[in-house]
């Protein structure tokens, strides 16, 4: 097999795998789309600065107490990364947001408190194994 049917062979027999991490296989991409790894957001993006992240999406949460925010949980294959989707990103990008196991955020860098976030501004799907797939809502 190869590496990215490896992978995908891992995701549906046990829903991980051992040997790679889906968007590693899309990085090449992801580089063309400007997009950084989670590792170097949260260490060198500066607040405020446009950027770029692709990944898994691992949790989807929309508290009723956010106000209707989204928190979404952005897994690439050096980390995890908060992303703030705000109400007019999450109504306009709805499909995106809920229906996507992959997303290719845009947005802003916000540090604050010791927290790193990406504050949204534009969702694009972003295609990777099959069998990947989120916890949502939970």
């Amino acid at each position: 097999m190869t590496p990215v049917e490896e992978t995908i062979a891992d995701l549906w027999a046990t829903g991980t795998s051992a040997t790679a991490h889906p968007v590693q296989h899309a990085r090449a991409h992801l580089e063309r789309c400007g997009a950084m790894t989670a590792d170097a957001f949260k260490t060198g993006a500066a607040p405020g600065t446009l950027v770029a992240l692709g990944g898994l999406v691992t949790h989807r949460q929309r508290p009723p107490t956010a106000g209707g925010v989204l928190f979404l949980s952005l897994e690439d294959e050096t980390g995890l990364v908060n992303v703030i989707c705000q109400p007019h990103i999450w109504e306009r990008q709805r499909r995106a947001a809920l229906q996507s196991a992959g997303l290719l955020v845009h947005g802003t860098a916000e540090r604050r408190d010791g927290a790193v976030n990406l504050v949204a501004t534009r969702l694009v799907p972003l295609t990777l194994a099959p069998g990947a797939r989120s916890r949502d809502f939970r």
